[in-house]
């Protein structure tokens, strides 16, 4: 095996244009295979510099070996290196403080004055002293996270594959076998993490130690993250996904993040774009062989039936009605109702604190009032709104107008009545104007939630009115916000309503959780849509092209610098 490897070597050092070490990056941080294949003859001009990606036997991709091109955050470059408190601003009792870059190990020696780096991912205890005043700062546990794979203290990589050091294309050999190792830390760099005593004093001390050793220098928010991205750690999907996971507030939340911090978004479009690389494989190489026979036509059949297949699950994913970004950003639950049937209540109850004033008189509420709530194990917004009446004075009648809007932007709306009061005037209004056209929507439409709940449920008298039968037949839930009868019923129907707008992030296909996947997946089905209607096999091949890069752009990047500036901004420093 490593004689045939330094033969590769050997090849690569002789033409290093042609070879792995020197394949040209684009923006996405693919590197794309080279045009001029030694040994190998062209198999027609579509197929140079074309988008197809096909991999050749004896070629290596090597992803980890081309870094992503930063952003104007930060002074990012290869050469520097970046250390921040990772563990959060405040008093604790142990904080983690961290490096990453080639002069970790220097910074490592500094403040241990230790000649060699301890154990790779093993926590050893070391006094940490300032490099230049030799003053004590704290008793820590470190851990060393070598980029390169390697222990420090072993043998290097060519003393265990045995290659000599005069070997030709030595170094190109080396780095291909870094390819294949991957590095072994969270940024894919050298790496270490102090672990130190808690307290604002040892923190202070450690990162301005660390400032001054030369070299170093403080990260910038979600930096840490950026350079993962950068050398092929995470997708950007992931990287996403581990924004979410750092941001979740309830069980929903962390669920949905935990799995596109797994990868399975960036796994389920990777699989999509394996089907389109195939794909235009085909249309090209029909293309090209097409005319004298030795392919059928049997072969754009089967890449017919591969589109058909894709555009179906592509239009799956993008009728869930937003039920992923809902799960991110929180589903909207608008309280409403006739003026005093306890509305205020009912939100200070939903949310265990004194959001709205709660008065006898009607009209209090005279504004929306927000409030974010965990409910279910859901994220929520929960508004409060005035009570909707006509001929009241001008503020109060702005903010039956504002209620009115924000009934529109709903996504769950609550339906507050009192239950001892069902046949006054502004009940009766409430259930025609806005009960009724909410029950009467169809099903199967893209239609907001509604539930209907009849308060002060305490007042109403064991059997109601004959008048108020036709009432109480209209589907409803009881509730006592005075003594908390019915809540269990309530919270398990929002439960059920809440997982019907934001989905159930246990099961079922990842879900997307931004607009960006939206705008990438919508346009990769436009493509595959122009792909069907063109007879012209070059502008179909260019359709399954387009469509791939729309795929690759929502796992890889490959955007511009200002979308990946919006998603590490979000990052705290130390992350």
């Amino acid at each position: 095996m490593w004689r045939g490897l330094n033969a590769l070597a050997t090849r690569a050092a002789r033409a290093p244009r042609r070879w792995v070490g020197q394949t040209r990056c684009h923006g996405g941080g693919r590197c794309s295979r080279p045009r001029d294949i030694p040994g190998r003859r062209s198999v027609g001009p579509s197929l140079r510099g074309s988008a197809s990606g096909v991999c050749l036997l004896g070629y290596f991709p090597a992803p980890r070996l081309c870094a992503r091109r930063s952003s104007g955050a930060g002074s990012w470059t290869p050469e520097s290196t970046i250390f921040a408190l990772s563990s959060g601003q405040g008093r604790c009792a142990i904080a983690v403080i961290r490096t990453s870059g080639p002069a970790s190990g220097i910074a490592l020696r500094s403040l241990t004055a230790s000649r060699e780096p301890p154990p790779a991912r093993s926590a050893c205890l070391h006094l940490l002293r300032h490099p230049r005043s030799g003053e004590p700062l704290d008793r820590a546990l470190v851990l060393w996270f070598p980029g390169e794979g390697l222990d420090p203290g072993s043998h290097s990589t060519s003393d265990r594959v045995s290659v000599p050091s005069g070997s030709p294309g030595r170094a190109h050999l080396l780095t291909l076998l870094f390819a294949v190792q991957g590095p072994r830390s969270f940024t894919g760099e050298d790496c270490v993490e102090f672990h130190v005593h808690g307290g604002p004093a040892v923190v202070s001390g450690v990162l301005q130690a660390l400032g001054s050793v030369p070299g170093l220098r403080p990260a910038e928010a979600g930096e840490f993250t950026r350079r993962a991205f950068a050398h092929g750690k995470l997708s950007l999907t992931e990287v996403e996904g581990l924004g979410d996971l750092i941001h979740a507030e309830t069980e929903a939340q962390r669920r949905q993040a935990l799995r596109q911090l797994d990868g399975e978004l960036g796994q389920l479009c990777r699989g999509w774009a394996k089907t389109l690389t195939k794909a235009l494989a085909h249309v090209e190489a029909y293309i090209d062989f097409g005319e004298d026979g030795s392919l059928e036509e049997a072969v754009l059949e089967q890449v017919d039936r591969d589109v058909r297949t894709l555009e179906a699950a592509l239009g799956s994913h993008l009728r869930d009605a937003r039920r992923g970004q809902r799960l991110r950003s929180g589903a909207h639950v608008v309280v409403t109702g006739p003026p005093n049937a306890g509305k205020s209540s009912l939100v200070n109850l939903l949310s265990q604190k004194p959001v709205s004033i709660v008065s006898p008189e009607p009209g209090t509420t005279r504004d929306v009032l927000e409030t974010p709530v965990d409910l279910a194990g859901f994220p929520v917004l929960l508004s409060d709104t005035a009570g909707l009446r006509e001929g009241v004075g001008v503020a109060e009648q702005e903010g039956v107008r504002r209620a009115r809007q924000r009934l529109e932007q709903a996504d769950i709306i609550l339906g507050v009545l009192d239950a001892s009061d069902l046949a006054s005037p502004s009940c009766c209004s409430f259930l025609d104007t806005v009960v009724a056209p909410l029950v009467a929507q169809s099903p199967n439409s893209s239609r907001q939630r509604f539930l209907l709940l009849l308060n002060k449920s305490d007042l109403l008298p064991t059997s109601p009115p004959a008048s108020h039968t036709a009432l109480l037949e209209t589907p409803h839930l009881l509730l006592s916000c005075l003594t908390g009868a019915g809540l269990d019923g309530l919270l398990q129907a929002l439960k059920t309503e809440l997982s019907a707008v934001c989905g159930d992030p246990s099961t079922g296909p990842p879900l997307l959780t931004r607009a960006r996947h939206h705008h990438h997946l919508q346009s990769c089905l436009d493509a595959l849509s122009h792909y069907q209607a063109t007879t012209d096999l070059a502008l179909a091949a260019e359709a399954l092209r387009r469509a791939r890069r729309h795929l690759n752009h929502l796992t890889g990047g490959g955007g511009t610098e200002e979308v990946l500036d919006l998603i590490f901004r979000d990052f705290c420093v130390g992350k």
